[in-house]
């Protein structure tokens, strides 16, 4: 079980945040540090920096996520990072907190969402609970009933089937990647990621790279909240 901070008597903890907003994130890391004390935050702006920080080794014992970033908007980003770190927590911290987002974000894999408005008791709840091993839903969080398992439900789904390397390649592929370059990219043969890339297509139920690039882009915000917008 992870400890917080000196709170535990450990000091080793290391948080990272994803977001753009330079002043929410100084609030954030205010609020990890006096409350948690946490000594260890490590702060970027993209999804992609983010990736690369993880790839060069760097171990976080939980991550905060603005779906919303730069580089990356929507459930992709999120099917990205935990396939990136499969093992480290992720909340998802967003001002959009309609019940279908938390819904979709904790179907994908989340460990917790905070609406950004919330008091800072709830990050500091949220935090407590993940590393604990929890979920954490805002108070308000009703879960949707009477879903038929179609739309963005059956794209996360059809997501989680992924591996951890298949998701790093449909996510090259996602970016235009080719399969030389994904080889290259991930170390592998290039014979190898053509079987990935065909493993890919069958799960996605996709009959090309563009098909299953188009239903992975589907999970996105204004997929989910095409039928009413936000509550």
């Amino acid at each position: 079980m992870i400890t917080i901070g000196a709170a535990a008597g450990k000091d080793t903890d290391m948080i990272m945040i994803i977001d753009d907003h330079p002043l929410f994130c100084e609030a954030l890391q205010m609020t990890l540090t006096e409350t948690l004390a946490v000594t260890r935050i490590h702060a970027t702006s993209s999804l992609g920096q983010a990736l690369e920080d993880l790839r060069s080794g760097m171990e976080p014992d939980a991550i905060l996520l603005d779906l919303n970033l730069p580089d990356v908007a929507g459930l992709d980003g999120l099917m990205r990072l935990r396939n990136a770190v499969p093992g480290v927590p992720v909340v998802v911290v967003s001002s959009m907190a309609d019940d279908r987002i938390v819904t979709a974000v904790l179907q994908a894999g989340a460990a917790g969402f905070v609406p950004k408005h919330s008091p800072r008791e709830g990050f500091v709840a949220a935090i407590r609970q993940v590393m604990q091993g929890g979920t954490y839903t805002p108070e308000s969080y009703a879960p949707p009933t009477g879903t038929d398992g179609s739309g963005e439900q059956a794209v996360v789904d059809k997501l989680a089937t992924l591996t951890p390397q298949q998701g790093r390649i449909l996510a090259l592929v996602c970016e235009g990647y080719l399969n030389k370059q994904i080889a290259f990219e991930l170390s592998i043969s290039e014979t190898t990621v053509k079987a990935h890339v065909t493993a890919i297509l069958r799960k996605m139920g996709a009959q090309s790279r563009t098909q299953a690039v188009r239903i992975a882009n589907s999970a996105s915000f204004a997929s989910i909240l095409r039928d009413g917008g936000m509550s």
